[in-house]
């Protein structure tokens, strides 16, 4: 999962680094500030656990995640909990992924036909997990409010597709706290211009002597009952890993 976490992965789901310095503030730099914002949330590499819970009209789940990152370009995701699925895993590398799938000990390269299908039958989705990594190659950004809003203040940026960028997006809202860089909000709308899905950031706890949102709030727009609420349970930042930590055989294990 800017990466912001993809987090641990799925800080990648979050936002990226953004690109070009908007017309519309000469004074901010959106670049400078974005940066500084993904390494608070991410680091050089990190390891994290957390819990997720997805909550659907016709059904409940909750799994606890072990998870590495490494820069923008690797990270690997392994179910601890429920027993059932325990050991049941993603990795990244690069634009590449695979599940593993343990019951049947079996490995799977996710197609490009799938990158549109739910991650782990959350309101992620496969294409999440690299597409965010590039949002610095496939958007342009402008500032288009900042000051202060309900009471705090912040930077709030839209991004548009560039011409010839493949995404699914119409553009994208993030809001940015100015006190200290936490992430507020990130919204999602399609080529109409109507919104689709919303994230929210809360929580915000101190993990490996750095202040993050602790939770994140996924709601898709068109299903206002239901969510993929990620909540951390530990994190902690530069860690030491190295390309090779992400390999087939670390999905595989079971350690």
């Amino acid at each position: 999962m800017a990466r912001w976490g993809s987090t641990f992965p799925l800080i990648g789901v979050l936002v990226g680094c953004l690109a070009t310095a908007g017309a519309a503030s000469a004074q901010t730099d959106p670049l400078e500030i974005m940066d500084r914002v993904d390494q608070l949330m991410r680091g050089d590499s990190s390891r994290g656990v957390a819990i997720m819970e997805v909550v659907t009209e016709n059904w409940e789940r909750e799994i606890t995640m072990e998870m590495w990152s490494l820069g923008t370009d690797y990270s690997l995701v392994r179910v601890e909990a429920p027993a059932r699925e325990a050991g049941t895993a993603t990795l990244m590398a690069d634009e590449n992924i695979w599940n593993y799938l343990p019951k049947v000990d079996r490995t799977i390269k996710i197609p490009s036909s799938m990158m549109g299908g739910a991650w782990m039958g959350s309101h992620f989705t496969n294409d999440d997990l690299v597409r965010e990594s590039q949002l610095t190659e496939d958007y342009d950004i402008e500032v288009a409010f900042e000051g202060d809003r309900d009471g705090s203040d912040l930077w709030e940026f839209r991004l548009t597709p560039k011409p010839e960028a493949a995404v699914i997006w119409g553009h994208l809202e993030f809001e940015v706290r100015q006190g200290d860089y936490m992430p507020l909000r990130a919204r999602y709308y399609d080529e109409d211009g109507e919104l689709v899905r919303t994230m929210a950031y809360s929580e915000f706890t101190e993990f490996g002597g750095r202040l993050v949102p602790a939770v994140m709030d996924m709601r898709p727009t068109d299903k206002p009952g239901e969510r993929t609420t990620v909540r951390y349970e530990e994190l902690e930042f530069d860690i030491g890993l190295d390309e090779s930590f992400f390999s087939l055989r670390m999905l595989q294990s079971r350690r």
